[in-house]
């Protein structure tokens, strides 16, 4: 078996898992949780850099304003997707979370279109078409859009569109967004202290290494996403990537039974064939470009 689907399929697994992890965390607010996640994955970084004696780049892209601009709109970007996750799961959102996620492959290709100017093939068409129904149903059932869900899908989408025009390869653009989040995390952390809303310190101990574990909890995955989108075809990681989706929501039904079922059930196909339509799309543009090579 090619390695890399290996690397690329534990990437997702894990990030999967991740409502578990972040409901075990309940003891701390959310706020909170996310500065000392950019703490300690700062921390793990700095460690994996010097392991790999990986640190040239950091002070010529510390001198170019466009890089670090670029990053500084790609942290903020990350660390808002973050944080309104971590709230979702503490708020028994994870289902709504989960369809952040499957829509995110969609967004995705809309950005393209709308930013990048990449021209969409009609799949493609046919399926922003289907996911925009499936948005407009949940809408129309619940009274409001669902907010969780387009923020999640919009604030991935924009951090991905940013990190692929990006000139840092993934370990050291994370390590370069951490960094610039560093001293608001540092500042937003004394502030609480001061003021004595300090959770990690009243946590119990549990809780405390579960929360210095967020460093390599966050970093393994995206280092494993790396390692394995060089070695698999685009079209094989577009499929795997709705493993995370699938397991926050299995997660969200049947370990936190949040309710899903009728006209919401309804919304979350709609957005499942579009993103089946995607998929085709997407699969037929590779294998079947290939095939008709391979006959001339």
């Amino acid at each position: 078996m090619n390695p890399g689907i290996l690397y690329a399929f534990c990437a997702y697994v894990i990030w999967g898992m991740f409502p578990i992890y972040f409901k075990s965390l309940q003891e701390i607010p959310p706020l909170e949780v996310l500065m000392y996640r950019m703490v300690w994955a700062l921390a793990f970084l700095a460690i994996v850099l010097s392991v790999r004696r990986q640190w040239a780049w950091l002070g010529p892209a510390m001198r170019q304003p466009k890089i670090l601009f670029g990053f500084t709109a790609s942290a903020l970007l990350l660390s808002s997707n973050w944080f309104l996750y971590i709230w979702s799961v503490n708020q028994d959102r994870v289902v709504d979370a989960s369809l952040g996620y499957f829509m995110t492959p969609l967004v995705n290709v809309l950005l393209g279109s709308l930013i990048l100017g990449e021209r969409l093939r009609r799949l493609q068409w046919a399926a922003v078409a289907m996911a925009a129904i499936g948005v407009l149903w949940l809408t129309w059932q619940s009274g409001h859009p669902p907010w969780i869900s387009l923020l999640l899908g919009i604030t991935f989408g924009m951090y991905g569109l940013l990190r692929k025009t990006a000139s840092l390869g993934t370990l050291e653009g994370l390590s370069l967004e951490t960094l610039l989040l560093f001293p608001l995390a540092a500042i937003a952390l004394t502030f609480m202290t001061v003021n004595g809303a300090h959770g990690f310190a009243d946590a119990s101990w549990t809780t405390k290494i579960l929360m210095m574990l967020s460093g390599p909890i966050t970093a393994i995955p995206l280092l494993l996403f790396a390692s394995g989108a060089r070695l698999v075809p685009l079209s094989t990681m577009g499929l795997l990537q709705y493993i995370t989706p699938s397991l926050q929501l299995i997660a969200g039904i049947w370990l936190y039974h949040e309710p899903f079922g009728g006209a919401r059930l309804i919304g979350f196909v709609a957005i499942w064939i579009a993103l089946a339509l995607y998929s085709i799309d997407g699969l037929w543009t590779t294998y079947g470009k290939s095939k008709k090579v391979i006959v001339k």
